[in-house]
């Protein structure tokens, strides 16, 4: 059973970078996709980027394009999101999850991360 835990959020300035951590405990990434969310007060939880595990293809929000950057090390069980020139409306908790490349859904999740970026 796949579990995952986040860590590296907190408070930061408008334009400034945080690299959030995902480590999986019990299972690598190599067959999984790993993907980061995140959900703002008020909102609904909403996909900011992915990896699939086999060959490293990611995927982003549109929002996150060009200033997020996820990546993983697989000898460490652990996917990464470099966030650089943060906005306050990035502000949110952001989830780690993990879904099976043939799996339709992610079916795992972290307990959640908060960022807050200040104006």
């Amino acid at each position: 059973q796949v579990q995952l835990v986040e860590s590296g959020g907190g408070l930061v300035q408008a334009g400034g970078s945080l690299r959030l951590s995902c480590v999986a405990s019990g299972r690598t990434f190599s067959n999984y996709y790993a993907g980061w969310f995140r959900q703002a007060p008020g909102k609904e939880r909403e996909f900011v980027a992915a990896i699939r595990g086999s060959d490293d293809i990611t995927y982003y929000a549109d929002s996150a394009k060009g200033r997020f950057t996820i990546s993983r090390n697989n000898a460490k069980n652990t996917v990464y999101l470099q966030m650089n020139s943060l906005k306050p409306e990035d502000t949110a908790v952001y989830y780690c999850a993990a879904k099976r490349i043939v799996a339709m859904k992610y079916d795992k999740w972290g307990q959640g991360i908060q960022v807050t970026v200040s104006s």
